[in-house]
């Protein structure tokens, strides 16, 4: 019994590499994309970055306004998630199966967190561009209005996931709803909810580098401006810095959930 077991996974493990190796090569015929060509491209791009990317002394001048900038970046990134948290925390309490007041609440919750989720930042921040403008509101609302999708979703997972023994008791105890959803099922999700909030915070910055192309805020704006004039070693700084704030923010919500979970 177990060697039929053993030999059907395997003859499934091996028809998906199969269909993945023919998936691979369908989708490179159809976009023209040549695995050899860009292969033999990568020395010259690695010498082309070697030769041009490098931090000379006038780029470290421009560090202060460099720095600034990371920091608008940073605190807008980190405003966004923790304001769309407040609020997906509230529409996954809706949402949630554990917690729903009645299915038309969940049905908007989830509908919501659907259509938020589901297109992209990037696109977000170029639909609210022709709203609100080139300026840091588009660009916090792109960030905000993404985070919100992907938050209220984890928050309904979490709280599903809850155990119900304590709901069950309180309900038997007489108690009001918003007492079971503050007494029981939020102190239960609270430390995972945390976690998720921070890598949102990680991912936000990430993203906030492309938004403020767009919206012309923030660290991304100063890297298109200097990218546009070929201005590159100062590119290479400003890539340097983000790099090094992304790992710092990791590092730090890294430890958090160490602390947490």
């Amino acid at each position: 019994m177990n060697e039929t077991v053993l030999k059907k996974r395997k003859f499934q493990m091996t028809m998906l590499f199969l269909g993945v190796i023919v998936l691979t090569y369908l989708s490179a015929w159809i976009t023209d994309y040549g695995f050899i060509s860009s292969l033999e491209a990568v020395p010259g791009a690695m010498a082309w970055m070697a030769s041009n990317l490098l931090v000379n002394g006038e780029a470290l001048g421009k560090l202060p306004d460099i720095m600034d900038k990371l920091i608008e970046t940073v605190f807008m990134s980190i405003a966004a998630t923790t304001i769309a948290a407040a609020l997906s925390l509230f529409l996954a309490i809706m949402g949630s199966k554990t917690t729903m007041v009645n299915r038309a609440f969940g049905t908007f919750s989830r509908f919501v967190a659907s259509l938020s989720r589901n297109i992209p930042v990037v696109a977000w921040s170029l639909i609210l561009l022709l709203s609100f403008g080139q300026n840091s509101v588009t660009g916090f609302l792109a960030l905000f209005v993404g985070t919100v999708g992907f938050l209220t979703r984890a928050f309904i997972e979490t709280i599903d996931e809850a155990a119900l023994g304590s709901v069950e008791a309180l309900r038997a105890t007489g108690a009001t709803y918003w007492q079971i959803v503050s007494k029981a099922v939020v102190p239960q999700g609270l430390p995972q909810m945390v976690s998720w909030v921070l890598f949102m915070i990680e991912t936000n910055i990430r993203s906030a580098t492309l938004v403020g192309i767009l919206t012309g805020t923030g660290i991304g704006y100063m890297f298109d401006m200097y990218y546009k004039t070929m201005n590159y070693e100062v590119v290479a700084l400003i890539t340097i810095t983000i790099v090094l704030a992304v790992i710092l923010i990791e590092l730090l919500s890294t430890r958090i959930r160490k602390v947490i979970l």
